[in-house]
């Protein structure tokens, strides 16, 4: 009797489980992935919150005030008035196109030449030198340093009693008249910021030198090449992309440019350094037009984003061609 009831035990204790079984199983992993995905959430929310509170809530509200008149919360209500802020700005003999716009452009094309120049230099001569992390410490202190100091200290060098023109006149030049002359106040404010802004550039292009192979160089020596060829030909080839970063994020610096040029010039003398943040301010907070000042923002970011664009066109055009 025990020995006929042990087969069927057996039986039954190998018998292969049912098609539906692993029905359970798919369940139970499909509710452990939605509370995976719940936590997910739950850790991300902070994040969209800020997204969505400092980010869409203003853009959406300045979207809304570059189609319409609004002088503040306490001295009207929104009036809608469609695209006359845009249409205002982009008029024919506009300040905003010129001299604004221009001297904007200007002043950002500037910044990254003169920016881009001197880091590469510079950072081509650290790669080279002892205490490598000393000078990178030594050119990234305007970064850390605030702007409104920065200006104010080059505002004085600018003086005509200044250090400038003192070394001016000691090699007899004669002295300038650096913020005061119209001709000279927009590139004597691009030099400030180029060199305010160059110990970032120093430091990006350190890192992306510090990845080139060394295997290239000793292939280059044992070939011959001279130093302009091993950096026409390797260097700056290798260093594309750190490059690309630096002339955009320096371009983009250059075009919303406002505390250095508020601290130094003022936009002045004239309007020979108004540039496209300083007269958005100018227009909301002087003279009460936020519509105005909405939609030259908004202009400035077509602008940004265009120019950001047409950037990383020619770097990879320029790649590829290479």
């Amino acid at each position: 009797m025990v020995n006929a009831l042990v087969p069927e035990t057996a039986g039954r204790a190998h018998r292969p489980r049912s098609a539906a079984a692993p029905a359970p199983a798919a369940g139970i992993r499909a509710r452990a992935r939605r509370r995976q995905a719940v936590v997910a959430y739950l850790f991300l929310a902070p994040a969209l919150l800020f997204f969505v509170v400092f980010l869409l809530v203003p853009l959406g509200f300045a979207l809304l005030l570059s189609m319409s008149h609004w002088a503040g919360f306490a001295l009207g209500d929104i009036d809608p008035v469609g695209l006359d802020n845009f249409t205002g700005l982009l008029a024919d003999g506009s300040a905003f196109l010129t001299p604004v716009l221009t001297n904007t452009l200007l002043f950002a094309l500037g910044t990254v030449a003169l920016a881009l120049a001197g880091s590469v230099v510079v950072a081509t001569c650290i790669d080279n030198l002892r205490f490598q992390g000393l000078w990178r410490t030594l050119y990234f202190l305007p970064i850390v340093t605030t702007v409104v100091a920065v200006g104010n200290v080059w505002k004085y060098m600018y003086e005509p009693g200044g250090l400038a023109n003192g070394v001016l006149n000691a090699l007899g030049l004669g002295s300038v008249a650096f913020l005061t002359d119209p001709d000279m106040a927009l590139p004597s404010v691009v030099v400030v910021q180029a060199w305010a802004s160059v110990g970032s550039a120093i430091l990006i292009l350190t890192a992306g030198l510090k990845s080139v192979p060394e295997s290239y160089y000793e292939a280059a020596a044992l070939d011959g090449a001279g130093p302009v060829t091993v950096f026409r030909r390797i260097t700056l080839p290798l260093l594309r992309p750190s490059l690309l970063f630096v002339c955009i994020t320096q371009f983009l610096t250059g075009l919303q440019s406002f505390a250095l040029i508020s601290v130094m010039t003022k936009g002045g003398p004239g309007d020979a350094t108004e540039v496209a943040a300083l007269e958005m301010y100018r227009q909301a907070f002087v003279h009460g037009d936020w519509g105005t000042a909405s939609a030259a923002a908004f202009l400035l970011f077509v602008v940004i984003l265009v120019v950001t664009l047409v950037q990383l066109w020619l770097f990879r055009r320029n790649g590829e061609d290479a």
